[in-house]
């Protein structure tokens, strides 16, 4: 089955880890709540990225064409301008691995955490109707399935089902 616009085809890997430039901030924030594996961080000059994207065996994820057409380069050239038409083109490729999975503001994986470890950080009508908690063990940000949890899946539903057709 081709994939277009993805520049490695023979070598699509199994478990996709991306670097996507400035321009795609909100993606990459996306992608992370779909569970990928995103790095978005300065500096974000094309030759910093092409380098940094090959040493830690990335994909690039870019809407720059100059830099997606690079020689050696692992490369998803990001054709839409709109949020979930990126989103959509990056799933029907790279399925989402485990929603949720990932920090959303910093990328690391999240960790199971007991509600008496956390409980100064989540407000009280939250300590009373979940159960199950997850922590970043870099930034340290509290995350539970509450309205929020929903509405991401919804999404990220959405937009598995209109790449798959």
């Amino acid at each position: 089955m081709s994939k277009p616009g993805y520049s490695d085809q023979q070598d699509r890997p199994e478990i996709a880890r991306f670097l996507v430039d400035g321009m795609l901030g909100r993606l990459a924030k996306w992608l992370r709540a779909a569970g990928h594996d995103v790095v978005y961080e300065a500096p974000f000059d094309d030759l910093s990225l092409a380098e940094r994207a090959g040493r830690e065996e990335r994909i690039l994820l870019t809407r720059d064409r100059e830099l997606a057409s690079r020689k050696g380069l692992r490369s998803l050239l990001i054709q839409a301008q709109e949020l979930d038409d990126q989103l959509c083109q990056v799933l029907a490729l790279f399925p989402p691995p485990g929603i949720g999975a990932r920090c959303m503001i910093c990328n690391q994986t999240l960790e199971p955490v007991q509600l008496s470890a956390v409980q100064d950080f989540v407000p009280p009508h939250i300590r009373q109707t979940r159960k199950r908690f997850w922590i970043c063990p870099s930034c340290r940000r509290v995350y539970w399935r509450g309205s929020h949890w929903q509405h991401i899946q919804e999404r990220l539903r959405d937009c598995t089902e209109k790449a798959s057709c």
